[in-house]
């Protein structure tokens, strides 16, 4: 009688390992295969205009290092840390977006996104939308009743987002608005919000995007060009159209590793914004979608472990979960359907696979985060678990 009672239990605690082991697998293979990849796609370039055919290689491994302290650092930070904390992180995140504006800010492009710290420059967007979900998170927990109820308080945090989205657009960094809005709004619509409430939102907010779209020429042009990029297919559709050419040349199963000739200063941002082409390009339809499944993989665990922590009683480390989900899940869709023509250029880097130190930090913060939410779950699954094991069996033996 014991045993069958709790035996169930106590599978039910190491069963649900699953979610957390494709998490970390998933996220180790994606931080390796981004490494192998920037040295083929930017060796050439490296060599040719900084004499260092190692030059983003070596920064890449030293950023996928820092990355993974940070993880580790993250996955010691207890939940409770950050809920406590929203304020101050939002006020951080506030911050950095002020001051990249300011003369502190680096332009490269003609976007000042950036800020030099060194040896590396912190892009700014990527550490406020960490900071602005956290505190999203906190809110939603916070003033639930209220958010579901009246109007003023489903409108509160959209005037956050409003102030974080103006100063990225002012940047500009149209893609990071995008990803931060839609992540923020997809928490809105999970944290149970009627779509009596939803559906004006979504029409609004579509219609800022056309708004910014028609107002800035710069924008109106990627759209159009977008539409039929061949039509000027040096100029504004040059991009997109090089991309397609590394997609056709990689056929079902590639040229080879080191052997993409899109890379050879054809593509643009071969080892940032089209990393994907280049990884289509070099091995093929097969490629592709093997990064495809392990982005969905990685999408899928945390979204299950959000789900976990919010029936296990969690509501700010579920609310978080599918924040910081959605940002990675939604930034690396993005990436990959502008390299495949299905969107308009963004800008947005491919998590974890792509060079920058930013976004690959910010996301390895994000992975350890969620690990650490499954890991105080399996907690408090464990510590219920045997307190029902202790009842029964002082039951069994009165």
């Amino acid at each position: 009688m014991q045993a069958g009672i709790t035996l169930p239990q106590y599978r039910g605690v190491t069963g649900e390992l699953q979610p957390l082991s494709v998490l970390v697998v998933t996220s180790a293979a994606l931080l390796v295969i981004g490494v192998v990849m920037i040295s083929s796609a930017s060796m050439d370039m490296a060599a040719a205009t900084l004499g260092n055919s190692y030059h983003y290689v070596i920064r890449q491994v030293l950023f996928a290092a820092l990355g993974c302290g940070l993880a580790l650092v993250a996955v010691n930070v207890p939940i409770s840390w950050w809920e406590r904390s929203g304020w101050l992180l939002l006020g951080i995140g506030f911050l950095v977006l002020i001051l990249v504006l300011t003369p502190l800010g680096r332009t490269v492009n003609g976007s000042t996104r950036w800020i030099p710290m060194g040896l590396f420059n912190v892009q700014v967007s990527e550490v406020a939308k960490l900071c602005l979900i956290a505190y999203m998170a906190g809110y939603l927990v916070r003033r639930r009743e209220e958010l579901l109820e009246t109007w003023a308080g489903f409108f509160k945090p959209l005037g956050v987002l409003v102030a974080a989205s103006a100063l990225l657009v002012i940047q500009p960094d149209f893609g990071a608005t995008v990803v931060l809005i839609t992540a923020a709004t997809g928490m809105i619509f999970l944290s149970g919000i009627r779509l009596s409430r939803f559906l004006p939102l979504i029409g609004l907010l579509v219609a800022c995007g056309v708004v910014l779209v028609v107002t800035q020429p710069y924008r109106l042009k990627r759209v159009v060009s977008y539409l039929d990029p061949w039509q000027d297919q040096f100029n504004s559709g040059y991009q997109l159209t090089q991309s397609l050419i590394a997609f056709g040349r990689g056929e079902w199963s590639g040229v080879g590793l080191g052997n993409s000739v899109q890379k050879l200063f054809f593509l643009p941002e071969a080892h940032t914004d089209f990393i994907f082409a280049i990884i289509a390009e070099e091995f093929g339809l097969l490629g592709a979608l093997i990064v495809l499944a392990l982005f969905a993989a990685l999408v899928v665990s945390g979204f299950i472990i959000a789900r976990r922590a919010e029936k296990a009683g969690m509501p700010f480390g579920a609310s978080f979960c599918y924040g910081i989900t959605l940002l990675i899940g939604l930034q690396a869709g993005i990436n990959m359907a502008v390299s495949t023509g299905l969107l308009p250029t963004k800008g947005l880097t491919l998590p974890l696979v792509s060079y920058g130190g930013s976004s690959l930090m910010i996301t390895c913060v994000c992975i350890g985060v969620i690990a650490r939410v499954e890991l105080e779950r399996q907690d408090r699954a464990r510590t219920v678990a045997e307190q029902g094991s202790a009842r029964v069996g002082g039951a069994v033996y009165e």
